[in-house]
């Protein structure tokens, strides 16, 4: 829609990510091994024919800033993504809550004059429609209409939760409550808010002043601005996000949306992408999800030497320049440019870019961020209480976080990378997690972004091989 601007809010912290997230936001975070979770939202906004896209950036934004600027732009006359840190343009202080952080950049949608404004998050992985939505919103006549997504009833209560009347119109909105509203009639399901607005441009100036001005708000469209539409009798509708039908998917496809805002609601996403029929299809060639195009050559499947098995991979996904030389992987999303060594077992993993995994390691149900190094015979995950013990971060699940450019020992406390290790120092909620004795840190300078290993080494063989 050539009248619609994009806003699009990228600043979250994720301290729940951590330590995925001690050096970049919540949108950065790598996902699927190829993609970042930024990724997601863009692919939806762009290929529903969206080209005026404003990307309102704040907590540890470098990281999403280099992806951004390198690979997503837009040529046409008048077409943009474009990053707008946050400038304290009215005070000096950060984004106060989420209608705050377009409240300060009212300038930007001033100047674009938009007949309507779509308000969306930047840390969910989905695949939208989202010009279907705008298109239900204008035959509404709507001032907001809301994107939401049926959950059961019992799972409700973590979200924001609408009250709808037969016509999809919002009567009221409840933050997270205890007892959530039955869809009509669905008495088991209750209709939560994805995050995801769209505004009439004039309602949307109006209200975010009216609301700046009030000093009991909290700024947030959740809490506070949809409540006072309510309110005043606007009218707000509900877009049940089920009813979006991406082109190219089958007709029957379940509609997926999630909040990868855990460890172990990253894990699990990512489990299901690899899956013999994965939960979200990114083979469809008419809603590609973009991301980096990197100069790496095809992944590789070998043997390590002469007398060695083939590697063995089963329900994975394996990125490009990728080496697996007499390995054996399942269920595993394996990034790009990682080299994993003969004799390896890997299993129920996520391993981002440029990690070596040493010859003869079993590792079961971790996460290794971007150049951890794992020394060769190294057991994870099959003790639970040894890893507890040993690692520095393990989730009450048993999933085995290691920050990036960590080094693994097969036994005593990781390695971890200076940069890392200051971060953590600032970050007292990651730093109280730690447990004395499970880490050290680096004697050599070596920092996060230095590489885990040659590419082209020799092959390694087993820990009990010459």
């Amino acid at each position: 829609m050539k009248d619609t601007l994009a806003m699009i809010m990228a600043g979250g912290k994720g301290s729940r990510l951590g330590p995925l997230t001690l050096h970049r936001s919540k949108p950065a975070v790598p996902f699927a091994g190829r993609y970042r979770i930024i990724d997601f939202v863009l692919s939806n906004f762009v290929n529903s024919g969206y080209r005026r896209i404003y990307m309102l950036t704040q907590y540890m934004a470098s990281s999403l800033i280099k992806h951004l600027s390198r690979n997503w732009r837009l040529s046409g006359f008048g077409e943009y993504i474009e990053v707008v840190p946050a400038q304290m343009r009215l005070g000096e202080f950060w984004y106060r809550g989420t209608a705050d952080a377009v409240y300060q950049n009212l300038n930007l949608v001033r100047d674009a004059r938009p007949a309507h404004v779509c308000v969306f998050g930047g840390d969910h992985v989905y695949k939208f429609a989202v010009d279907q939505m705008d298109q239900f919103h204008r035959e509404q006549h709507a001032d907001l209409t809301v994107a939401v997504f049926a959950v059961p009833r019992a799972e409700a209560h973590q979200f924001g939760c609408l009250h709808v009347d037969e016509r999809g119109r919002i009567i009221a909105f409840v933050e997270k409550p205890a007892n959530p509203p039955a869809m009509p009639g669905r008495p088991d399901w209750s209709l939560v808010s994805m995050g995801n607005y769209v505004f009439k441009g004039d309602v949307l100036t109006r209200v975010l002043v009216e609301d700046a001005a009030d000093p009991s708000s909290r700024h947030d469209f959740g809490k506070d601005v949809i409540p006072r539409l309510l309110a005043a009798g606007a009218r707000v509708f509900a877009y049940d996000f089920g009813a979006s039908r991406v082109p190219g998917d089958p007709a029957d496809a379940e509609p997926y949306w999630r909040d990868v805002g855990t460890i172990d609601s990253y894990f699990d996403a990512n489990m299901e992408l690899r899956a013999r029929v994965p939960a979200m299809d990114l083979y469809n060639r008419r809603w590609r999800i973009r991301s980096a195009q990197r100069d790496y050559p095809p992944a590789r499947f070998v043997r390590a030497g002469e007398g060695e098995p083939p590697a063995e991979l089963d329900d994975s996904l394996v990125c490009e320049g990728s080496i697996v030389a007499s390995a054996r992987l399942r269920s595993v999303v394996l990034g790009y440019d990682c080299f994993i060594h003969a004799g390896t077992e890997l299993a129920e993993s996520v391993v981002l870019s440029g990690c070596d995994i040493g010859a003869g390691c079993q590792l079961r149900r971790v996460i290794l961020d971007k150049n951890c190094k794992i020394e060769p015979g190294t057991v994870i995950g099959y003790d639970p209480e040894a890893d507890r013990a040993r690692l520095p971060f393990v989730t009450d699940s048993g999933i085995a976080v290691f920050p990036k450019g960590t080094v693994v020992p097969a036994h005593g406390p990781v390695v971890l990378a200076n940069d890392v290790s200051e971060l953590i120092d600032n970050d007292p909620e990651l730093r109280n997690q730690l447990k004395p004795g499970t880490f050290a840190i680096a004697m050599h300078g070596r920092h996060s972004y230095d590489s885990a290993g040659p590419r082209f080494q020799r092959f390694a063989h087993r820990p009990d091989e010459p």
